[in-house]
Order: C-alpha cells, then structure tokens, then sequence
C-alpha cells in the first residue's frame, strides 16, 4: 500500500516548491541566484541564541518533506537545537519541540535508522516524510539555544493546493519529566482537543539503575472521548507495544515501530554468562523507541490523552530477595514465590521444584527519566506548550564509555 500517493498520478493542480538557503522564498524560477548558480548559498551559520526563519509559505499547501543536517555534537548541544512551527493566524506554535525528536532521535544522540515517516542516513542526514497540510500559512523557525554556532543546511518540499477539510494540522508537542512519580503514569500526550487523530510518538528513557533486571514492563495507554478512570485501549508492555518481545537487547528498527537507540555500556565478553550474571547485569542508560500508528489509527472525536507506566521487574534470591521486598512497591498481584497462589502467573504451570525455596519475581514500581515527543493531526490549529529548552537539555551528557563525536569545523 502507497504512503500517501500514487506515484504515477500527474496532478497538475499541484504546484511544486521548495525552500533553502538557495531560495528562502520558494519562489518560481528564483532558485540558485548566488554565484551565478553555482552553489553560492546552500547553507548558514547559526550563531548562539540565533532564531531563522526555515519558511514562511502564504496561502494553502502541504509540506511533504523536510530534510537537515547540522554538525555532530554532544548531546547537550544536539537537543538544544529546537523548531517551532506556526499556521494560519495563530500567535503561538502548533509545534515546539527539539529537532533530534521530531526527527525521532531523543537524548540528543545521532544514529543512523528509518521507519515509515523518518529516516537519518548515515546518522547525519535527517528526513522527515510527515505530510503538513496548511490552509491560510505555515511559519517554521529554528532556534539555536547551544553555546556553539551550527553549520545548518536544510531544505523544505512542498506543494501548494487547495487545503482538504476532511485533514487535519500536525501538531508536535514535547513532555519530559525528570523523574516520573512513582504509580503515576508519564502523560504522553493530552490536551489537545478533536476531531483528531495520534499519528504516534518518539519517546526516549533515562534508565534508572536501581537493582531491577528490566525497567518497561508498563503498559501504553489511550483514553479518549470520555474516558476517565479506566482507558480504551490498553497494551501489555513497552517491547509489546514496539512489536518485540521479552525485554529490549538492543537497536532494532522496522517501518512502523522501533528502537534506534540503545546506549549501554559495553559487557564484558565471558562465554555463557551464569544466571547471576545475567540478574545482576545493568540496564541500558538510554534508549529511545518510535510507534506510527499508520495502519492501526487512533481516531478521537473530542478529547485524547495517552500515557505509560513505570513498572519494572525484579528477580533475586536471598538477601536480595529480601531486600527487594523491603525497597521496591509491587505491582500487579505482587511477589511471586515457590508455591504462592500467583507463582503460575509468572513461571507457568507445575512445580518447578529446581527453583530455590527463597527465590522472588515480581512486576514493581519504578521512577525514570521519561521524554516524549508526541504527533497528531487536529482538525483546528492549536497552541501546544512552548518547549522548555534547559528542561530538554539537562542530564543528557555522555557517558564515560561513550565518545564524543568529532567535529568538523
């Protein structure tokens, strides 16, 4: 099934532009007037502090893609790199997010991947295939809030046509909560009201090592058009919801859901590793994962709101069954043990009498560093909270088995 066209139709309402540093504008035959047309303005320098105009299109249109590119950096200085974007008539932006976000990267990280709305090729180039219809404008800046100035190319591929009143505006909101409150789920997106449709998310964690053995246990869930207490649609755990399986090992990526990044340190090579080993072995520091809800839509009417919890899960023996005992807040139907009435629940049927008789699981409680972009379409242009630049920015630094990317210039 075709994206969004069919690539042999020849629609010739549509009327084909595109912006750069090469043709701010987009203007008709304006395009490559510097230098005699031989590459004189294909990009800019962005000092710190420094806002640009990346478009500013009058009258009805849609954006079909939106490529850039900015200098490898560390993290701190990647995320602190923001856009905001404007429609119609209104005074505040309808998208406020860092770019690495919208681009599906959060942490501030670069890693090469694609799925069905993004790619960054080669962990340098960053695509985005979002389609932006627009009836009256569209205003699109970035900010440069880094301590360096950016070497920025990129550009803006566009159609103006006649805007389509069954669509609706992108909308990109960003929530971070450093950390979530524990038994409190971490709001994804809400707010917003319809008729409207989630496209998805792209959200990273800030793992928290706190002795568990697994940290997204929680579960995705949606509550709209009057849903209060409990949510219509409800998973069964983030590598669920990702369309994994068991636990998150690593980077892995596919058209509609995935996990591009996956920073950990590195495990010391030594064979089979024991069960010990394998209990006692940390989480991932960061990881962030993207969900398109394409094929699968999530259609509201009036009101939307989508969460995920925190919950984790622990496994010892012991003292450090015990211990957990003592530390951790279960969750679910609390702690499993030999011969419990939920030990079925968690190990399967029978008797398993190789288990130790102090041997503990359970599903508990947990605070992480959460961070959300979330994209949908709303019928009506709304304001969406102004990004809170120092909020996205602060405890993002590399970790010591990590290296800085080189820079350039």
């Amino acid at each position: 099934m075709l994206m969004f066209d069919s690539p042999a139709r020849i629609d010739t309402n549509l009327d084909s532009r595109s912006i750069s540093f090469e043709n701010p504008r987009g203007e008709r035959g304006a395009g490559g007037s510097t230098a005699n047309g031989r590459k004189g303005s294909p990009n800019k320098w962005i000092s710190p502090g420094e806002k640009v105009v990346l478009a500013d299109i009058q009258g009805a249109g849609r954006i079909r893609h939106f490529w850039m590119t900015f200098m490898a950096d560390i993290p701190e200085e990647m995320r602190a790199v923001w856009m905001e974007v404007y429609y119609d008539d209104l005074d505040s932006p309808s998208i406020s997010v860092p770019c690495l976000d919208f681009f599906g990267l959060p942490h501030g990280r670069p890693v090469a991947y694609y799925s069905a709305l993004t790619s960054v090729q080669e962990a340098h180039g960053f695509n985005a295939y979002f389609p932006m219809p627009f009836r009256k404008r569209i205003r699109m800046e970035l900010t440069n809030s880094g301590s360096k100035a950016i070497n920025l190319y990129y550009q803006v591929d566009y159609t103006l046509e006649p805007f389509d009143p069954q669509e609706g505006y992108l909308h990109v909101t960003f929530n971070r909560e450093n950390l979530t409150t524990l038994k409190k789920d971490f709001t994804i997106a809400a707010g917003l009201h319809g008729p409207g449709r989630f496209l998805g998310s792209s959200i990273g964690i800030r793992v928290q090592q706190d002795g568990m053995q697994w940290f997204g246990e929680g579960e995705f869930k949606v509550y709209r058009d009057g849903d209060t207490q409990l949510p219509t649609i409800c998973g069964t755990g983030l590598e669920d919801y990702l369309g994994s399986a068991w636990g998150l090992a690593g980077q892995h990526t596919a058209l509609y859901s995935g996990l591009p990044s996956y920073v950990a340190a590195p495990r010391k090579e030594s064979g089979t590793p024991s069960m010990e080993e394998v209990l006692n072995a940390p989480m991932p520091d960061f990881v962030g994962f993207y969900r398109w809800h394409i094929p699968d839509p999530i259609i509201f009417k009036e009101s939307f709101r989508a969460t995920i919890q925190q919950i984790g899960v622990v496994i010892g023996t012991g003292a450090k069954a015990r211990g957990a005992q003592e530390k951790y807040t279960p969750a679910g139907f609390g702690w499993a043990t030999p011969g419990a009435k939920n030990w079925a629940a968690f190990i399967g049927p029978g008797e398993h009498k190789e288990m130790p008789p102090d041997f503990l699981i359970g599903i508990a409680e947990r605070r992480d560093d959460y961070s959300a972009a979330a994209f949908l379409y709303c019928r009506e242009a709304q304001p969406v909270p102004r990004l809170k630049i120092d909020q996205a920015t602060a405890d993002i630094g590399l970790r010591t088995y990590e290296k800085a990317p080189p820079r350039l210039f």
